[in-house]
C-alpha cells in the first residue's frame, strides 16, 4: 500500500511540474540576410517567440560592430517589439551609400536580456559590403580616380603621373612686327614670345621642382608653391614682361639654361620631369618643324586622342575658332577660358 501511495504521490508531482503556466516564453532572433551591399539595401530582424504573447513585449536592442551607425546603415527603431496575441516582431535595418573604398564591415544587433523571456539567441551579425569598385586595385575608388584602368598613387588621382598636357606650343613666333607679341608686353623678341601652355585635366597637383628641358639643357624649374588647380592652366613664357589676363592662368618666366625656353625651330624634343628626374610628359617639335610663325595646338583644346589622320596638333590660325589669330596663350583656341 505504501508503494502505490509513493507512486501517485511521485505522478502528481511530475504532472504538477509540468504545467506550462510556469514555462518562460523562449526568444529566437532571425535575419532576412546575413550580408548587405552598402547600396542603399534593406534587411528586416525578426524576434520569434515559441508562443503568442500574453501581453506586449518590448525587447531593447544594441547595435555595435565595424560599421557606423548614421553612417554605414541606419534604423529608426531602437527595440523590437512583439504585440499582445502575436508571436513575432520585427524591425529594418537600411544601409547607407558612400563613395570610399572599404574592407567588409560588420553590424552586430543584440537583444537585451528579459526576466519573462528566454532568449536562444541574442545576437546576429551582418555583413556590410562594400560596392564601390576599385577596377585598377590602387586603393582608389573608381568615381575618384583618374585613371581606373591603371594603378596610380593617390596624389595623381589615382593616375601612375600626373595629368598633365601640353596643350599649346609656340616655338616660333611670327617676325613679323607685332603679330609675334605672344607675350603682351608690347615687343616682339623670339626668345620672349616663346611659351608653353600646360593643362591639369586631374586633381590639384603641386609641380614645385619639376623641370622643363630641351634636348640642350634644363630650361625652367618650377619654383616652390607651383601648384595647378584641377582643371588649372599655367603658361611658360621664354621671358619679357608678360601683359595681360591670359585666361587667369599661372604665369612664370624661364628661369633655367640662358634663362629662355630656346625650342629649336628645325626639331626639338621638349621634357616635363618630376623631381625624382622621372619622365612626366614629352613634346616633339621635329614633326612639326615647319617655322609657322604661329603656335601648334591641341585639336580640339584638351584632345587626348589623334584624329584620323594621326594628328593631335594644328597651326593656330588653321582652325575656324581661332579666326585667324595667331596663338592663345592660357586661353582656349577662339580665347575663351578653361573655366
Amino acid at each position: 500500500m505504501r508503494i502505490r501511495l509513493l507512486s501517485l504521490f511521485v505522478f502528481l508531482f511530475v504532472f504538477m511540474s509540468c504545467d506550462t503556466d510556469d514555462i518562460l516564453p523562449a526568444l529566437t532572433l532571425t535575419t532576412s540576410l546575413n550580408e548587405i551591399s552598402e547600396n542603399q539595401e534593406q534587411i528586416t530582424i525578426t524576434a520569434s517567440l515559441n508562443s503568442d504573447a500574453n501581453e506586449d513585449i518590448i525587447l531593447p536592442l544594441s547595435f555595435s560592430g565595424t560599421a557606423t551607425f548614421d553612417f554605414d546603415y541606419v534604423t529608426t527603431e531602437s527595440a523590437l517589439i512583439i504585440s499582445s496575441g502575436n508571436s513575432s516582431g520585427s524591425i529594418s535595418i537600411s544601409s547607407m551609400q558612400d563613395n570610399e573604398i572599404e574592407d567588409i564591415e560588420t553590424i552586430i544587433i543584440s537583444v537585451e536580456s528579459q526576466n519573462d523571456v528566454i532568449v536562444t539567441s541574442s545576437s546576429i551579425t551582418i555583413s556590410v559590403l562594400d560596392d564601390d569598385s576599385d577596377s585598377d586595385g590602387d586603393g582608389i575608388n573608381d568615381s575618384d580616380d583618374d585613371c581606373p584602368n591603371e594603378s596610380g598613387l593617390p596624389e595623381y588621382n589615382g593616375c601612375s603621373e600626373p595629368l598633365l598636357i601640353i596643350n599649346e606650343v609656340l616655338y616660333d613666333p611670327s617676325n613679323s612686327g607685332l603679330n609675334g607679341d605672344a607675350n603682351g608686353d608690347g615687343v616682339y623678341a623670339q626668345d620672349d614670345d616663346e611659351f608653353i601652355e600646360f593643362v591639369n585635366l586631374g586633381g590639384t597637383l603641386d609641380i614645385s621642382g619639376y623641370t622643363v628641358s630641351d634636348a640642350a639643357a634644363i630650361r625652367h624649374t618650377f619654383p616652390s608653391g607651383t601648384i595647378i588647380p584641377s582643371g588649372g592652366v599655367l603658361v611658360v613664357f621664354g621671358g619679357g614682361n608678360p601683359s595681360g589676363a591670359f585666361g587667369n592662368a599661372i604665369v612664370q618666366l624661364a628661369n633655367g639654361f640662358e634663362e629662355r625656353l630656346n625650342m629649336n625651330n628645325a626639331g626639338d624634343l621638349v621634357t616635363l620631369n618630376n623631381t625624382n628626374g622621372e619622365v612626366v610628359l614629352t613634346f616633339d617639335i621635329e614633326p612639326l618643324s615647319n617655322n609657322p610663325n604661329e603656335s601648334y595646338s591641341r585639336y580640339p583644346d584638351l584632345n587626348l586622342e589623334p584624329d584620323s589622320e594621326g594628328n593631335l596638333f594644328y597651326q593656330h590660325s588653321s582652325l575656324s575658332e581661332s579666326s585667324g589669330t595667331l596663338f592663345s596663350p592660357g586661353t582656349k583656341i577662339d580665347g575663351t577660358n578653361f573655366n
